[in-house]
C-alpha cells in the first residue's frame, strides 16, 4: 500500500511540473520589425497580462535603409516570437535568425502567410535599366493593403495562440474584432472608388502602395519604384507625369510622409496646372515616441482614405 502511495505522489509531483503544450510559465515577448506589424499585435494581445510587444525599429530610419545593432540582434535572440515582413529591405533577417537563440523563439514571415496575394514590384520610370533586380523583386509593402492586415493578423494570431494557450481564445477574440474593422474600412475604399469620377493616383515620389492599387482595380503613375533610393526625378520622367497628369485630369498630385513636394510642384508647373498636393502616409518611419502617444496602423489607414477621397474627385 505504502508503494501504491508513493508512486502516485510521484506522478502528482511530476505532472505539476510539467508544462503542457501552449501554456504559458512566464512572460512571453514578442519582437516586430515594423508599426504596421507591432500595432496589429498589440491589438491582438489587448489587456493579456504577461505579453511584451516591443517595435525594433522605432527611431524613425527608414526600413530600406535598416541595419541590425549587435544589442538589436541580441534582442531577436531572446524573444519568444520574431514577426517580420521579410522581401528585399529584411535580407539581413536570415542572418539574424541563425544567431544563438532563446530556446523556443519562434518566427513569422507575414509574405509568407500571403501566397496568391503578392505582387512584384514594377519598374518605372528610368530605374530598370540600374535596378533590374527589381524584376524578380515581391513588392514587400504588403501592410498598406487592408485586405491583406486582416490575413496577416490572423497569422499572427493562429501563432500567438500556439505559443500561449491559456488565453488562446483571447487571442482569436481580439483577432476577430480588430479584422472586423479593418475589413469594414475596405468596405468602405471599395465603395468609394467603385465611383468615384477618378480611377487613377499620381504618386511625386516612390511607390509603395502597390497591393492599395491592386485591392480597388485602380491605375497609377508614378516618379520612383516602392524600394527606390532615388529622390531626382530626370527631366523624361518628370513630362511623362506632367502630360499623365493633364490627361487623366487628376484632381490631386499625391506624395509620402516626409516629402519635400519639390518633385510635385515641378510636374504641375510642367503641366500648368494647379491642384493640391496631398500626403498618403505609408507608416514606414513611425517612431516608439510616436506609437506611444496612441498613433494606430487603423487610424492612420482612415486619414488616408480621406486623402484618397480627394485624390478620386470625391471632395472631402
Amino acid at each position: 500500500m505504502k508503494k501504491f502511495v508513493c508512486l502516485i505522489l510521484l506522478v502528482i509531483l511530476c505532472l505539476s511540473g510539467c508544462q503542457f503544450a501552449g501554456e504559458r510559465t512566464e512572460n512571453l515577448e514578442i519582437l516586430c520589425t515594423n508599426f504596421p506589424l507591432y500595432d496589429w499585435t498589440r491589438e491582438l494581445v489587448g489587456d493579456i497580462p504577461g505579453v511584451t510587444v516591443s517595435l525594433l525599429v522605432g527611431n524613425g530610419t527608414d526600413l530600406h535603409s535598416y541595419q541590425p545593432t549587435v544589442a538589436d540582434i541580441v534582442h531577436i535572440a531572446n524573444c519568444d516570437l520574431f514577426l517580420y515582413i521579410g522581401g528585399e529591405s529584411d535580407q539581413w533577417v536570415a542572418d539574424a535568425l541563425t544567431h544563438a537563440e532563446k530556446p523556443g523563439r519562434t518566427a513569422l514571415c507575414l509574405m509568407d502567410t500571403l501566397e496568391g496575394r503578392l505582387h512584384l514590384e514594377e519598374e518605372i520610370g528610368d530605374t530598370h535599366e540600374a535596378h533590374d533586380h527589381h524584376e524578380e523583386s515581391y513588392d514587400e509593402h504588403i501592410w498598406l493593403s487592408l485586405q491583406n492586415a486582416a490575413l496577416c493578423c490572423k497569422a499572427i494570431s493562429q501563432r500567438l495562440e500556439d505559443l500561449d494557450g491559456t488565453h488562446r481564445e483571447s487571442y482569436r477574440r481580439n483577432a476577430e474584432a480588430y479584422c472586423e474593422k479593418l475589413l469594414a474600412l475596405d468596405e468602405k475604399l471599395q465603395a468609394l472608388t467603385a465611383d468615384s469620377p477618378v480611377q487613377a493616383l499620381l504618386f511625386a515620389d516612390r511607390f509603395p502602395f502597390r497591393y492599395l492599387i491592386e485591392d480597388y482595380n485602380l491605375t497609377y503613375f508614378a516618379a520612383f519604384p516602392g524600394c527606390s533610393a532615388e529622390t531626382e526625378a530626370s527631366f523624361h520622367t518628370i513630362v511623362e507625369l506632367a502630360e499623365a497628369l493633364q490627361g487623366e485630369n487628376l484632381p490631386a498630385v499625391l506624395v509620402l510622409e516626409g516629402g519635400d513636394g519639390a518633385l510635385a510642384r515641378t510636374i504641375l508647373e510642367t503641366a500648368h496646372m494647379d491642384c493640391p498636393v496631398l500626403q498618403l502616409d505609408s507608416m514606414q518611419t513611425i517612431t516608439r515616441q510616436e506609437a506611444s502617444k496612441g498613433v494606430g496602423y487603423l487610424s492612420i489607414m482612415e486619414e488616408n482614405v480621406s486623402v484618397l477621397r480627394q485624390a478620386l474627385g470625391k471632395g472631402m
